[in-house]
Order: structure tokens, then C-alpha cells, then sequence
């Protein structure tokens, strides 16, 4: 995994540079002081770089110009000393938020992520992937993409696609292990949802919007800082 580094502080940079040495899945491919530089670097290399780290206070253009000018979308890690900016930095979906100082263990967790997503995103079969599903005396063919959530009732589970409901005998348990894990998330005791589909999540609810209107599905207590930690939100870790 390709990634540059924009820091205009000097000993940042070098930390990080060490950092980045000691880990074999990710090359640094060049590090820069001044934004402006790494902006038409970006612009010439378009998608050979995967991940950007960035800080945020640097005096010719802040991070958060940074993104907002930037027209390539390599994944992002913000590093910076300040907790302020995290907030407007969700805005631009970055992968993780690191506070100076910045220990090996918690920059490990930060690029570990960013390699899974990474894994994740060049993927090309993973909305495509399928399962089948009996109805009556049929079996339906149903793209992961498709599936909005899943919900229990009873003995029974509905499957919520963007096109329809399916309701088949099996419990949330068994349904979870066949789906992967890196798309489909329990959130609830009765609920699994489809990461891909979530457009907000506000307090302790998931919104999610299909053919029949948003659809509003709790977050158990149990399950939401495991669910917060998969979807990568920003938090002060």
C-alpha cells in the first residue's frame, strides 16, 4: 500500500518515517513539508497512492484545505496535536485520527485499518457475491449489494432488500456467519445491517434509507463500540 506523508514539522515527519519502515505492508513513497508540493504530486501519480498522512496546522495550506482542494481520494490519516479538527475531519470520511505524540502501537492500529479498508475497497467481487434464498418453491438469487439489513421476528428472520422482503426460518446467528463479517454488521440483538447502506448514525440509532422510506434500527449497548471501531469514526483513542 503507497503512501506519502505531509508534515511541515520536521521531527514529525521523521517519526513517522521511522514508523512507517518498521511496517512491511505499507511503502512511503515520499514525504513532503509543503502541501502545495504533495497536491501535484497526487495530481501526476492518480492512483498509486492508496493512503495520505496529513497534518492539519501547516502555514501555506491547512490539512482541511488539503482535502477540500485535493481531487484524488487515496484514504486519509490526519495527525495533528490539537482534538478540534477531528469533528470537521469526519466530514471527509478520513481512515483514523491521530494526537501527537504519536506511539508505534497506535500508529500500528491506524495503518492496520487503513490495509484492511484498502483490502476491502480493490475487492472486485464483493457487491457482486451472492446468496440464494428460498421463496416458496424457488430459489432467489440476492447480491450482497442489494441487502439493506435483516431483522429477527421470533423464529424467523426478514431479509430486507432494496427490491424486497424476504422472511425465512433461521435464526440472526446462523444468518451472520454466512455473510462476511467486513460488510455485515450485528448492531442489535435483533438487527444485522449492511455497513455500505448506513447514511447517518445519530446517538444510538442507524438511519437507513430504501424504496419504503428511512428506516430507523437501534444500536445495543453491547455492540456499539465494537461497531464504532469498524466504521472507523472518529474518536479519542
Amino acid at each position: 500500500m503507497n503512501c506519502i506523508l505531509i508534515d511541515d514539522d520536521e521531527m514529525s515527519r521523521r517519526l513517522i518515517e521511522d514508523y512507517a519502515s518498521r511496517v512491511d505492508f505499507i511503502n512511503l513513497v515520499r514525504s513532503f513539508s509543503n502541501p502545495i508540493e504533495a497536491l501535484s504530486f497526487l495530481q501526476n501519480q492518480n492512483d498509486d497512492v492508496h493512503l495520505v498522512f496529513l497534518d492539519i496546522e501547516m502555514p501555506e495550506m491547512s490539512g482541511i484545505d488539503f482535502l477540500e482542494t485535493s481531487s484524488a481520494k487515496p484514504q486519509v490519516v490526519i495527525i495533528s496535536s490539537k482534538e478540534k479538527y477531528a469533528l470537521k475531519a469526519f466530514d471527509y470520511s478520513v481512515t483514523d485520527y491521530l494526537l501527537k505524540p504519536i506511539t508505534f502501537p497506535r500508529f500500528f492500529k491506524a495503518v492496520s485499518r487503513s490495509y484492511e479498508r484498502y483490502n476491502q475497497l480493490r475487492s472486485p467481487f464483493d457487491d457482486d457475491r451472492e446468496i440464494f434464498i428460498k421463496k416458496n418453491n424457488s430459489l432467489v438469487r440476492v447480491r450482497y449489494g442489494d441487502i439493506l439489513w435483516i431483522e429477527a421476528m421470533e423464529n424467523y428472520v426478514i431479509i430486507v432488500t432494496s427490491h424486497e422482503r424476504f422472511t425465512i426460518h433461521l435464526t440472526m446467528k446462523s444468518i451472520e456467519n454466512q455473510l462476511p463479517s467486513v460488510r455485515f454488521k450485528r448492531v442489535h440483538r435483533s438487527f444485522i445491517v449492511n455497513v455500505g447502506k448506513i447514511e447517518t448514525i445519530e446517538d444510538n440509532v442507524i438511519s437507513i434509507r430504501s424504496n419504503e422510506g428511512r428506516k430507523t434500527i437501534p444500536i445495543g449497548k453491547s455492540y456499539r463500540e465494537s461497531l464504532i471501531n469498524e466504521l472507523n469514526l472518529i474518536a479519542n483513542k
